[in-house]
């Protein structure tokens, strides 16, 4: 049954989380809040594992839950479920494009979809910095205290470093995660 559940879920989100696979967060959340199989910060573990690995963000994403939720069998449905409606929907689009490609609605709808979907991964990212730069739950501006006290200033100075570095040398991403590996192993970050 758990699969079935877990197809359904997956399903959905590959419907409509439009704008790739950061756009997947925000079901995450939803589902992380709705179903118990996995928290906050495994949604955290999850895009760093997802964005460090080979293929898609989302793939890995949805592969990821699955294995937590229920194993190899579970990785399978999640993954499937995920990529499925994309399918369905890219085989239909190829095939009615050509005779709509010149038509102002189409155009209208892609348009309004860009904004659409920079929303979704704004809001996505906007958690995961959260997730990553904060420890914990804070009460808000009016106790400064509080708030200083929530940020995770190592994770900042990392962030910010690594940031400045890509800016600067142009080395593979890979390189860049190593080096963001070794110095939270280091750091126990």
């Amino acid at each position: 049954m758990i699969l079935l559940r877990l197809m359904y879920e997956f399903c959905k989100t590959g419907l409509f989380a439009v704008g790739g696979g950061l756009a997947t967060l925000p079901f995450l959340y939803e589902m992380a809040e709705k179903t118990g199989w996995f928290t906050n910060q495994d949604i955290l573990n999850l895009v760093a594992i997802s964005e460090s690995t080979p293929g898609a963000i989302g793939i890995n994403m949805s592969t990821y839950v699955g294995f937590l939720t229920s194993g190899i069998p579970g990785a399978i449905c999640a993954t499937l479920a995920l990529a499925f409606p994309s399918i369905v929907i890219i085989v239909l689009v190829a095939k009615c494009m050509e005779q709509f490609k010149n038509s102002p609605i189409v155009a209208a709808v892609f348009k309004a979809l860009r904004p659409a979907s920079t929303g979704l991964i704004l809001a996505a990212s906007l958690s995961v910095a959260q997730l990553a730069f904060f420890k914990g739950e804070w009460s808000g501006f009016s106790q400064i205290g509080s708030f200083l006290a929530t940020i995770n200033l190592p994770a900042i100075v990392l962030a910010v470093a690594l940031f400045a570095f890509m800016r600067k040398f142009k080395m593979h991403p890979i390189a860049y995660i190593g080096i963001a590996a070794a110095i939270g192993l280091i750091f126990q970050m």
